[in-house]
């Protein structure tokens, strides 16, 4: 039987006149679509080489014009008005993404105690502050020590002890520093009485050095010193050295400072010559201290005895070329670990030299220790009293192995395949491992971090004496909890391998995956090598999720950065899972340019062969929409940087592969910022782009350029850059591009280029990182997917 309600007459009447009035009603008229602000022009003129080009927008770099700088200010505000406009209506998909990004945030943002002689010292989120606490207590009271929060504030109730000390509250350092508190460099004495450390000074723009008593916690009168960019302590910590750069940010001196003493400062060395630059380190035995000058033609490594500083400085190497030379001592021996020519021929990768530390021989006589293989790389090392820890490279696998010292190369060097290697069984799809700060020269157990494209990084101790390791902190991303463990009452994961000894690595087997907090039963992890224009390969690292619910759609990020011989940063990001869950692909192009394939792939994409960067990184553009990986309509560029040079001149020359980019601080006026940097650029910043007063260097640079060569009527993508009056390659640089594209290209309202102003304190406010990921996350979804 069907139930049937009637209504009263009047009831329908009433609903009649609601219906009418409810129809008559009028919505709202839709939202006007925001009009991108106009730059004024004030077209300049500049010639070099012969070259003569117009600048229309020079005038944003003029920080000295007061009128000018109003101009900009106004400006600024337009721009970011105009961004708020144009993602005013995804304010709701912003918030959800933030709140998303957000809760991954580790609750626990502690360290894990790091062992160096008595004391373990680690850092701390105090709940409700901003910045953390650097603390320590006694390891011979650590077994009792379970949790940072219990027992509270390091006092054990059981026993009633203070087991924690608090050395430096970084919160209190920014109320030193007007309220922003960021540090560069951090050492402690080798006797544990005293950090010496650098803070930066906001309103002036530099470093600042502290000395802080660990014992009474108060500051000592001396040294203090601006600009300091390196620094290291000899004496057994009674005295310390330490750098500092010039108005142009160049290091140039290195002064001697004995702690207690109301003596000056003394002046050791001052290097006059503007291309040589200066770098200051203790050996990991605090037996010695390395000086490095390094200029375009020459690279040279002092010695100072760190016993008696004042003695001078003794060279024991140099070269003619730029080099990486890294100085270590081990039992008499001095082991040099670097990239220098051999025999006036450069090579592709680092290798170990090794001379007696008081040979009488002029020059000093350097004996290889091992065989060069081309098929196994050695990436870094790191020294104990006992044992070497090797990052090597197979092929493109990463691995960890360790063996016992002293080498036997006293008969001449050894093949590295022939030695007793111990390997640590990783995860798949390691990308990169990089050692921690391990500073106790006579631990067998040394701390790394294994990072994957489909595993949050995990931080390992490893015993090289038992092939032992522990997986001490890594995020738990299925539980978005973190894994911190202390003590030896915790449940750490341990692993001793079966087959610790044997002389090929293999990758942990499956049923130890879930030690590692993997993900890759959950997000694939493809390779692909890509063939460029030329027909070298290049690596394509391609993640997306398993149960991909978008499969048709597919829109998709492709990132890179091709720069200064740096690895491509494809760790797992946890705001990537965001996007990653919604269906869309994360792609890592590794161009030439960039590091992990030797010194070869960097010098093939940089200065004169600058384009084959941004050449490899097209092809890998196309081939992840040839092959339907990625939408051929919904492919989204990412740079970072250098990488947001890479990614804009890829844009230049096919704005019809991308749908949208982003450009995160970018280096984008590449002519005039090297012409005329308005701050300081280093060394290698010439290196990597070329030296204009070099004619083919020149040529080259205005030749990939992104801000002189964006194409006239031509449509390009949607694009958010993200800039910041504190970066070194400035704001004016973003907002310069921005301008000339919005100026040349046809305007398109559903592909607009925005402008975002970043604060100075994101890159140390977690929260604020995933604000500003939100944001540009919301974008590409916003533009990619509409």
């Amino acid at each position: 039987m069907h139930l049937v309600f009637r209504f009263p007459a009047v009831t329908r009447r009433n609903n009649h006149h609601l219906l009418r009035h409810y129809k008559a009603a009028k919505k709202p008229p839709p939202s006007p679509t925001p009009t991108p602000p106009k730059a004024p022009k004030k077209p300049q003129n500049f010639s070099f080489h012969g070259v003569t080009w117009e600048d229309p927008y020079s005038w944003m770099s003029s920080l000295n014009d007061k009128v000018a700088m109003r101009h900009m200010d106004v400006y600024m505000e337009q721009e970011e008005k105009y961004t708020e406009a144009v993602m005013s209506d995804s304010e709701r998909i912003v918030n959800k993404l933030h709140f998303e990004m957000a809760s991954r945030i580790p609750n626990e943002l502690s360290t894990f105690p790091l062992r160096w002689g008595p004391w373990l010292y680690y850092r701390r989120v105090e709940e409700g502050k901003p910045y953390p606490v650097l603390c320590r207590r006694l390891a011979s009271l650590n077994d009792d020590f379970i949790s940072h929060k219990y027992p509270p504030a390091g006092f054990d109730f059981r026993t009633g002890k203070t087991i924690e000390q608090k050395l430096v509250d970084y919160n209190q350092e920014a109320e030193r520093f007007g309220g922003y508190s960021y540090e560069e460099l951090s050492e402690i004495s080798p006797n544990h009485q005293f950090l010496a450390y650098t803070m930066y000074d906001k309103d002036n723009g530099y470093f600042k050095l502290s000395v802080r008593n660990l014992n009474s916690g108060s500051l000592c009168s001396k040294p203090q010193a601006n600009r300091v960019s390196n620094l290291a302590w000899a004496k057994d910590g009674q005295a310390l050295l330490y750098v500092v750069t010039d108005e142009k940010m160049r290091p140039y001196r290195i002064y001697f400072s004995l702690i207690g003493s109301t003596d000056e400062d003394v002046l050791l060395l001052e290097e006059s010559d503007e291309n040589v630059y200066i770098s200051l380190r203790h050996t990991k035995d605090f037996k010695f201290l390395t000086v490095n000058t390094l200029s375009p033609t020459s690279s040279k490594v002092f010695l100072i005895n760190a016993a008696d500083p004042l003695s001078g400085l003794k060279l024991v190497w140099e070269c003619d070329a730029i080099a990486h030379c890294v100085i270590e001592h081990h039992r008499g021996y001095l082991y040099l670990f670097t990239d220098a020519p051999k025999g006036g021929q450069s090579v592709d990768h680092h290798y170990l030299l090794c001379s007696p530390e008081d040979t009488h021989s002029n020059p000093r006589k350097w004996e290889e220790v091992i065989v060069d293989d081309p098929d196994l790389v050695i990436e870094d090392v790191d020294f104990s009293d006992k044992y070497l820890a090797l990052i090597v490279r197979e092929n493109r696998n990463f691995q960890l192995c360790s063996v016992g010292l002293p080498l036997p190369f006293e008969k001449g060097a050894v093949k590295l395949r022939k030695l007793d290697l111990q390997y640590l069984s990783l995860p798949k799809h390691v990308c990169q491992i990089s050692p921690g700060p391990n500073y106790d020269f006579f631990s067998s157990v040394m701390r790394f971090i294994i990072s994957s494209p489909v595993m949050p990084d995990a931080v390992v101790d490893y015993d090289l004496a038992t092939c032992k390791w522990n997986i001490i902190q890594q995020q738990n991303m299925l539980h978005d909890r973190t894994r911190i463990l202390y003590g030896t009452n915790s449940s750490s994961v341990s692993f001793e391998s079966s087959d610790a000894k044997y002389s090929n690595p293999v990758n942990a087997d499956l049923e130890d995956d879930h030690l590692w907090n993997d993900l890759s039963e959950f997000y694939a992890c493809e390779q692909y090598a890509v063939p460029s224009f030329d027909g070298v390969l290049i690596p394509l690292t391609v993640v997306f999720a398993r149960d991909n619910k978008q499969k048709d759609e597919k829109p998709g990020i492709l990132h890179g950065h091709g720069a200064y011989g740096e690895l491509l940063d494809k760790r797992w990001r946890s705001e990537f899972k965001s996007l990653l869950d919604r269906g869309w692909v994360i792609a890592y192009a590794d161009v030439r340019g960039g590091g992990g394939y030797g010194k070869k792939w960097h010098h093939d994409g940089r200065r004169t062969k600058k384009n084959n960067s941004i050449n490899d990184y097209i092809s890998c553009a196309k081939f992840i929409i040839e092959k339907d990986i990625v939408n051929e309509n919904k492919l989204a560029a990412w740079g970072y940087s250098a990488g947001g040079l890479l990614v804009a001149a890829a844009i230049n020359r096919s704005p019809d592969l991308f749908r949208a980019a982003v450009l995160k601080v970018p280096f984008l006026d590449a002519t005039n910022t090297l012409l005329h940097p308005i701050l300081p650029l280093v060394a290698d910043d010439y290196e990597e782009f070329g030296y204009p007063g070099d004619i083919n260097d020149f040529l080259a640079i205005q030749g990939y350029s992104p801000y002189d060569n964006v194409q006239k009527d031509v449509l390009y993508p949607a694009v958010l850059v993200s800039s910041s009056f504190t970066t070194r390659f400035g704001v004016w640089e973003a907002a310069k591009w921005v301008a000339r594209v919005r100026d040349l290209s046809i305007y398109d309202p559903k592909r607009p280029i925005l402008l975002n102003l970043t604060t100075d304190i994101v890159e140390e406010n977690r929260y604020l990182q995933s604000k500003e990921s939100a944001l540009e996350a919301a974008f590409l979804i916003k533009t990619v997917e509409s």
